[in-house]
């Protein structure tokens, strides 16, 4: 019993991980209809810019707020620089620049004078206390990430549902053309859709990053695909059904690699995963467009 408590309570800190990771790239998919790739380079720039500012400081809670204003910057550039211009081009082609942009990236967080091809330490003390009972065990890091996670889909939901913004959000989602035609300026509410999914990526970069104690420059190679996975599996570009796939996902890794690890590799379980639900759900769990 307690193994069990232990094993569900590790899935849903990766589940959380996981959510933060892919609920910025099903806000984009649920306005412009566009597989945002390089979100997994926001996402390395977010735990770079937190190491980077957690070296200076020693301060956690100055990088972690820091990491995702410059994630959130790193969004909306890449709406405005590139994007923007290409919204009304056949989806392929957003789908091949975006793709671009993340190899580039990953490509220059590689030299010397950024990130370089070395695994580095980022060893902050959170300053939470440990939980621990007679059948559970979470550190502090994980404390955090269910802590942290909470609240900002808290505050997401609330920016979706008590807002003009998150109004602008659902409008652009059901017609473009006829938000903009009455009122809706489409570009600043695209743009504020990716400063706070590019924020959530950035957040998550800084926790992963602290959670296992290392920032790489090619850290964003896994949860470019993970992601992916959960959103398809949630129903594209629908929320709730992210979350949910988010869970479902890292609670059926957690669990078959305890379990049965020895026949399959971690991150092949998402893909069959995804194959076994798409069978029987071919528009995610949750439907979707």
């Amino acid at each position: 019993m307690s193994s069990f408590i232990q094993l569900f309570a590790s899935g849903l800190v990766l589940g959380c991980i996981y959510i933060l990771i892919a609920i910025g790239l099903t806000m984009v998919y649920g306005i412009l209809q566009i597989l945002h790739i390089a979100h997994a380079a926001v996402y390395t720039i977010g735990a770079a810019v937190g190491l980077g500012v957690f070296n200076l400081t020693g301060n956690f809670w100055l990088a972690l707020p820091l990491a995702m204003v410059a994630g959130g910057i790193t969004g909306v550039l890449i709406y405005l620089g590139v994007y923007r211009r290409i919204l009304d081009a056949p989806r392929i082609v957003p789908l091949i620049t975006s793709l671009g942009l993340f190899i580039m990236a990953q490509d220059l967080l590689q030299k010397k004078w950024l990130l370089g091809p070395y695994m580095h330490a980022f060893p902050a003390r959170v300053g939470l206390p440990a939980l621990r009972t007679s059948y559970l065990n979470l550190t502090p890091n994980e404390v955090l990430i269910l802590i942290l996670t909470l609240l900002l889909l808290m505050a997401v939901y609330l920016i979706m549902t008590r807002t003009k913004i998150g109004l602008g959000w659902r409008a652009s989602a059901q017609d473009r053309d006829m938000a903009a035609a009455l009122g809706v300026n489409i570009n600043q509410v695209i743009a504020l859709n990716f400063l706070i999914g590019s924020m959530l990526a950035a957040a998550a970069g800084v926790l992963v990053g602290v959670y296992y104690n290392k920032v790489f420059a090619t850290m964003g190679d896994v949860p470019s695909y993970k992601a992916f996975v959960i959103i398809v599996l949630g129903g594209l570009g629908n929320i709730p059904g992210t979350i949910l796939a988010g869970f479902i996902l890292a609670l059926a890794e957690t669990f078959l690699v305890a379990t049965v690890g020895f026949v399959l590799p971690r991150d092949a379980i998402a893909f069959l995963v995804l194959i076994l639900i798409l069978m029987f759900r071919p528009k995610g769990l949750l439907g979707g467009s």
